[in-house]
């Protein structure tokens, strides 16, 4: 199994810039990378919600595999992604 490098808060942000930016999805850019590179901290409270939208699986992932141990780490991914000192 491939393990990220990158915090996952991140890497969200990313996507959905990308998102808005690629002409690959819904943007204007060729080469988005740069503007991605750019844009991505822009990102970060859509991130965000989308974490805390993933804290509660839905029934096929809790059936494909432990529950409380995807909370457990949903939520040390949001513990990852916040401020020091927050």
């Amino acid at each position: 199994m491939d393990i990220a490098t990158g915090p996952v808060l991140e890497r969200i942000a990313r996507v959905l810039a990308g998102e808005r930016l690629s002409v690959n999805a819904h943007g204007d850019q060729e080469s988005a990378g740069d503007a991605v590179d750019a844009a991505w901290r822009d990102y970060r409270e859509e991130a965000m919600a989308v974490l805390h939208t993933l804290r509660a699986p839905s029934k096929a992932m809790a059936a494909a595999g432990d529950p409380a141990v995807w909370e457990r780490m949903i939520l040390a991914a949001i513990e990852e992604s916040q401020p020091e000192g927050a």
